[in-house]
């Protein structure tokens, strides 16, 4: 499908726009500031702070130093109306490692933390869980296809309906994808292929990081809520992304199709944690991904987050 208003892919189109996000303007020594894409949501996507987070970070390392490892927070929702600010903090510059440590802040208050470990490359031992068996992506409904069944509808609502149209900077197809408008319960895992919809530049290897960090955030708290159909957008239930962690192991090309495989081995006092690896096609382990999610029903709810 292509954008109506420049004859571009509609995929390669919504990936610019995520890229540009991505390449934030530098204010001062260590500081820069990030723009969010205008789509009506109600707080800024944890997957935009964590990328541009980890593009600010990577902004102030030596040329040479790949990114192994980050952790982050998210401590208030992010207001999509103005620019966050990343301020980075400059731990550690030692020979083989590099650390460093960014705060979003917005309106004042910090929205988001980061602490990112740097590495210079070097040789080791190796090993690695084989990637389990799973269809060609090729072989999967795209999203787009999936939702056909749902836009005609009466009872959709026109937002809703809206959002499931927008063209989208990642391609995802499902692995025995779960029914999120009328779900029946499930067990706690899924297989997902996911891959940057459009070309990216072959250099720098931290920009495919990023848009890797961007895109694990979109499905791994629904992992969690699978054994319990809870139905997307159910305004009786709260959710949010509380902390997300990733291993970055080899290099990797984010417009090239990776096996994201998901499992959530528990959800308890209103958080659902879940576990992901992501593969290349040949079965190569590139990232490690974990997270804990707020899954909250309302009418539990005792206090704010």
């Amino acid at each position: 499908m292509s954008d109506p208003v420049n004859g571009v892919p509609g995929g390669q189109a919504a990936l610019d726009q995520l890229v540009s996000i991505l390449d934030l303007e530098e204010l001062e020594l260590n500081l820069f500031r990030g723009r969010t894409p205008k789509e009506d949501r109600v707080r800024v996507f944890g997957g935009q702070v964590a990328g541009q987070a980890l593009v600010a970070a990577g902004r102030t390392v030596e040329a040479g130093l790949v990114v192994h490892s980050l952790h982050s927070y998210f401590l208030r929702p992010g207001d999509p109306s103005i620019p966050i600010v990343y301020q980075v903090e400059r731990l550690r510059d030692g020979r083989s490692f590099t650390t460093r440590r960014v705060t979003a802040i917005q309106h004042g208050l910090p929205i988001f933390n980061l602490s990112a470990s740097f590495q210079r490359p070097e040789r080791g031992i190796e090993h690695q869980i084989a990637m389990p068996e799973s269809p060609d992506p090729e072989a999967l409904l795209t999203f787009r296809q999936r939702i056909e069944p749902y836009l005609g509808r009466a009872d959709l609502h026109p937002e809703l309906k809206k959002w499931l149209q927008r063209e989208r900077p990642i391609d995802m197809r499902y692995v025995n994808p779960p029914d999120y408008l009328d779900p029946e319960p499930h067990p706690p895992h899924q297989q997902v292929w996911i891959r940057a919809d459009g070309k990216l530049p072959d250099e720098p290897l931290l920009l495919h990081q990023c848009v890797v960090a961007y895109a694990s955030d979109m499905t791994l708290i629904d992992t969690a809520t699978l054994p319990h159909a809870i139905p997307w957008f159910d305004q009786n239930v709260q959710m949010a992304s509380l902390d997300h962690a990733m291993w970055f192991h080899r290099p990797f090309r984010a417009d090239d199709w990776l096996l994201y495989t998901q499992e959530s081995p528990i959800a308890t006092g209103a958080r659902g944690f879940t576990t992901g690896r992501l593969y290349t096609r040949d079965g190569v382990l590139v990232v490690s991904v974990a997270q804990e999610g707020l899954i909250r029903r309302r009418d539990d709810k005792k206090g704010g987050r």
